[in-house]
């Protein structure tokens, strides 16, 4: 077997009859290695992986060119990982230096081998994640805390080689000590270990995604989820303000998840009405024909179907649930109705219950709001009035309701947030 001639033997002849002929010839020979090394990386980095990804960006320009930062990354890495495997693979025919400096430059070159591997790696991974992030189902299924944990394993497995590599010990050799250092790697990994198991629990169970609207009341947290990682969950509040919160928590705890809401025919509106109940009458024939000739009234209360007798509160919640099925932003295929509560120390509350078609926080309010200014303003037409708390001001006698002009209290029976 033929021994490979070395590059400083070639040069040799250049610099016959010099009196430093070795020394030239040693700095040409590393010279023409080092400058190979960057003609490859620049061709690969500038040239040949630009142009491979010009091509691939072509075949889908909707997926593939919102990745191009991650492709840059990737072919950076690339064109390193091709200059350490030229370097290690002409070390000893390119390269005049001592054993003991051929075996430390050796050391590092396989070092930056497999640094710029686990990168690689890492950059497929995070190519892979951005196309599956662009599918449909994306979005209920993420995978973010999966392909950080590919990422960890990743680098682990390049952390044990390179250790192997600077012992010149077998990788077998370095897992061999794990098991003493067991406890302390739990402990130092205890959360990340836990948001492992979470992560595939979220994503099994579609526990919360990306856009869910979640309330973590231990952290404060209410608000649109905006990025679901290994170990932690980041929330962007009502008030642009961002909570974290531990992965492990939304399985070890408990929280509140609106996309049923989002994703259902309606938003509910529970807001309830106090009725002064000095104000409750039975309803007389005279009150009878006023609604029977009011162009306002009769078309929600049919007089045919009222009980004999009937109070002005009972035709009151007529009209309120008439009106509630008659307005073109309910959605009437949900549940809807008027009703009595308890009554309490502040008046009688009469409960409008229903759900609004569009579910957008604004226009919801916006809802409410005319409802509710419709139905306080309709109470005197039934000689009603609404329950008010006074003081140091006059109130006028039961007999005389219509000439008026109340303070109103309104009760709002909604849960703790007024977005529900």
């Amino acid at each position: 077997m033929t021994t490979p001639i070395h590059l400083q033997q070639l040069v040799q002849p250049w610099f016959e009859g010099m009196p430093e002929s070795t020394w030239f010839s040693s700095l040409t020979a590393t010279s023409i290695g080092v400058f190979s090394l960057l003609v490859v990386y620049l061709f690969t980095r500038r040239l040949m992986l630009p142009g491979i990804q010009k091509v691939v960006t072509k075949l889908s320009p909707e997926r593939i060119g919102v990745l191009a930062p991650m492709l840059n990354k990737l072919n950076r890495r690339f064109a390193g990982m091709l200059c350490c495997v030229l370097f290690l693979a002409t070390f000893d025919s390119v390269y005049p230096v001592s054993e003991l400096a051929g075996e430390v430059l050796k050391t590092i070159g396989q070092t930056i081998l497999i640094i710029h591997v686990g990168f690689i790696i890492s950059s497929l991974v995070s190519i892979a994640g951005g196309i599956y992030n662009q599918l449909e189902f994306a979005r209920e299924v993420p995978i973010q805390g999966l392909i950080q944990v590919v990422k960890l394993i990743t680098f682990m497995i390049c952390a044990i080689l390179i250790v192997s590599i600077v012992l010149e010990k077998s990788p077998t050799y370095i897992l061999s000590g794990f098991g003493a250092i067991a406890a302390v790697t739990l402990l130092v990994f205890k959360d990340t270990i836990l948001g492992f198991v979470a992560s595939i629990q979220i994503a099994a169970n579609r526990l919360v995604t990306y856009g869910d609207w979640i309330q973590v009341e231990n952290y404060g947290a209410d608000g649109e989820v905006i990025d679901l990682g290994l170990n932690t969950v980041k929330v962007r509040n009502w008030d642009n303000t961002i909570t974290t919160i531990p992965t492990y928590m939304l399985v070890a705890g408990s929280f509140k998840n609106w996309r049923g809401m989002q994703e259902s025919g309606g938003r509910r509106i529970k807001r309830s009405l106090n009725i002064d109940m000095n104000s409750i009458r039975l309803a007389d024939d005279e009150m009878k024909k006023v609604i029977g000739q009011s162009i306002v009234l009769k078309d929600y209360i049919k007089l045919s179907t009222l009980p004999d007798p009937v109070s002005n509160l009972g035709l009151f919640r007529r009209y309120a649930e008439g009106y509630l099925k008659r307005h073109s932003k309910v959605n009437t295929a949900l549940t809807l109705m008027v009703r009595e509560l308890q009554p309490l120390n502040h008046g009688l509350p009469i409960e409008f219950y229903c759900f609004s078609e569009d579910k957008r926080w604004i226009s919801y309010e916006h809802l409410q709001a005319e409802i509710m200014d419709h139905l306080l303003a309709v109470l005197p037409l039934f000689d009603l009035r609404p329950y008010q708390s006074v003081t140091g001001q006059f109130s006028p006698p039961a007999s005389a309701p219509t000439s008026i002009k109340p303070t109103i209290k309104v009760v709002n029976n909604t849960e703790a947030d007024p977005r529900q």
